[in-house]
């Protein structure tokens, strides 16, 4: 029924200015629209509608992929614009912060503003 709609990522965000800066000029990501409630954001292949809330839980699993060719430039790029990659201590990563999966697949994890953890993935 579903298979044909166009899918909307959403999160939420309680600085709304700062998400926007953040998803814009940091991610890259081309603003869509906004209105008082959300501003919508468009990737390659779906949107990103990071809504205005009262409060954020952050999610213990990152809420967005973002699928990269290179995960080593990303990163670089990322943390050029000053973006921090998250490190845990049941993953072995390297200096970088990338996990490599047994498949052989690479991730990487950072935050938006409001702590929502987002990732990057270069599949095998």
């Amino acid at each position: 029924m579903l298979a044909n709609a166009t899918v909307t990522a959403m999160v939420g965000t309680m600085r709304p200015e700062a998400a926007k800066a953040f998803y814009g000029d940091t991610l890259g990501l081309t603003l869509q629209g906004e209105d008082g409630f959300a501003a919508v954001f468009a990737g390659k292949n779906a949107r990103i509608r990071v809504s205005r809330v009262p409060a954020v839980t952050p999610a213990a699993y990152a809420v967005l992929a973002f699928n990269v060719d290179n995960i080593d430039q990303a990163v670089d790029a990322l943390v050029a614009k000053g973006v921090t990659m998250a490190r845990y201590p049941i993953f072995v990563q390297d200096a970088r912060g990338i996990w490599t999966a047994p498949d052989g697949t690479k991730v990487a994890w950072f935050h938006d503003p409001d702590l929502n953890l987002l990732s990057l993935v270069q599949y095998a």
